[in-house]
């Protein structure tokens, strides 16, 4: 039977790489091997109880609402649009300040996607009219979109909180300076590359203004600030901190909405239609995919291939950390998406973390950042996509540029963590 699970998930994860619906891929890949081991209504249990799962739906979904309602507000442009404005007045800080900035504004607003769009329609321009080379533009503000490996409502500290037993923010304090030591990393090497290649300035490149967009828009400080006073409270209120009372994740982000009406005064109806709109977005497409990845698991586990796996590693600790690094990172840049391969593993793996010798945050949080720098390398990801796009060049040129910060940034975060 181990055989048949073993060729099951091989065949799951070439459907994800070949990006067919990765809910639908894992929820039916789970299902088969219940099926075959005889208990196929243990495996849809366990899609009614991820369902229901408390320490994760409020969380995912109270932060993507207020995400929507951010948008909705303008204050996230205002966001941007502030950071970007300091940058455009050094240009030799252009290319690593883009990849901070970036990184530091999807802990705010955590889509990869998203963040690319919102940070890349103003720094791509300013870049690439600044005189360096459009591809390494693009690939600057990609370089910055895992930050959200540090957010709160990302999808995966809450998960991982969970499964330690242990609120998010301490997650997110394990997981900090192995993180920042990564982002230490990809700034250096990125960098770096723009400099090999001559690409940080094109000297035959037409002179024009390099404050570019961030010029005409006009910044309101308080409402810039807005999209950061979630996590704000979150930290002060953490167990490191504790300059206030405890504040949950769901409380900070509607904190959060209130005070984005307060400051801009949107319709108060549109601004409530956002939110929902938001938390909506969030069940359907991030908490399915969390559903669905608990069937897979569960499917693994009642063919014998979790315990198969589990024994594999117990005789080397060194397979286990490069299980964790490296097929998250793999599916990801593969399949442009780390969600589903961390998931799996996360679900798997993770919570017998112990017995390899690991911390169930450790390891866990080692398989989030594996697969989040995987998409940020990978030419399928949305996020890559709409950098390509605004920089018109192929995103492949992006995945050339990046792949060894990427990767040298993974192997880092391996060293610290386990």
């Amino acid at each position: 039977m181990i055989w048949l699970g073993s060729i099951i998930v091989l065949l799951t994860f070439v459907a994800i790489v070949k990006r067919y619906e990765t809910r639908m891929v894992l929820f039916l890949s789970g299902l088969t091997m219940a099926l075959l081991s005889g208990k196929p209504l243990v495996a849809i249990d366990a899609f009614s109880t991820a369902m229901v799962n408390p320490g994760l739906v409020t969380v995912i979904c109270t932060v993507m609402g207020f995400a929507y309602v951010m948008k909705l507000t303008q204050c996230d442009a205002h966001l941007v649009h502030l950071l970007a404005g300091g940058l455009t007045r050094f240009r030799p800080v252009l290319i690593p300040g883009t990849i901070i900035v970036t990184f530091a504004i999807n802990i705010a607003l955590p889509s990869a996607a998203g963040c690319a769009a919102a940070v890349g329609a103003i720094m791509i321009p300013t870049l690439i009219g600044a005189g360096v080379h459009p591809a390494s533009a693009g690939s600057a503000v990609l370089a910055g979109t895992w930050g959200s490996t540090l957010s709160p409502g990302a999808t995966h500290n809450p998960f991982v909180a969970k499964l330690a037993n242990v609120d998010v923010m301490t997650v997110i304090a394990v997981l900090t300076p192995a993180d920042l030591a990564a982002l230490a990393v990809v700034v250096i090497i990125v960098t770096a590359g723009a400099y090999i290649r001559k690409e940080h300035y094109i000297e035959t490149q037409s002179a024009v203004n390099t404050t570019g967009e961030a010029a005409e828009f006009k910044v309101n400080i308080i409402k810039a600030l807005v999209p950061i006073v979630p996590l704000v409270l979150l930290v002060l209120g953490s167990k490191q901190v504790n300059l206030i009372p405890a504040v949950t994740v769901p409380q900070a982000m509607i904190a959060g909405v209130l005070l984005g009406f307060v400051v801009t005064w949107t319709n108060a109806q549109d601004i409530s239609k956002q939110f929902f709109a938001g938390m909506g977005d969030a069940y359907g497409s991030v908490i399915g995919i969390i559903v669905a990845a608990a069937v897979f698991n569960k499917g693994m586990e009642l063919i014998g291939l979790t315990t198969a796996l589990i024994e594999a590693m117990k005789h080397s600790e060194s397979i286990a950390k490069l299980a964790a690094t490296f097929g998250p990172f793999i599916i990801a840049v593969l399949s442009g998406s780390g969600d589903a391969a961390t998931l799996a593993f996360n679900g798997a793996i993770t919570p017998q973390a112990a017995q390899f010798g690991f911390g169930i945050i450790e390891m866990g949080q080692q398989a989030q950042v594996a697969g989040s720098l995987g998409r940020s390398m990978s030419p399928v990801a949305g996020a890559a996509i709409v950098c390509a796009g605004l920089a018109k060049v192929n995103p492949v040129e992006l995945t050339r540029r990046n792949a060894p910060a990427m990767l040298a940034a993974a192997i880092v975060t391996m060293l610290v963590l386990l």
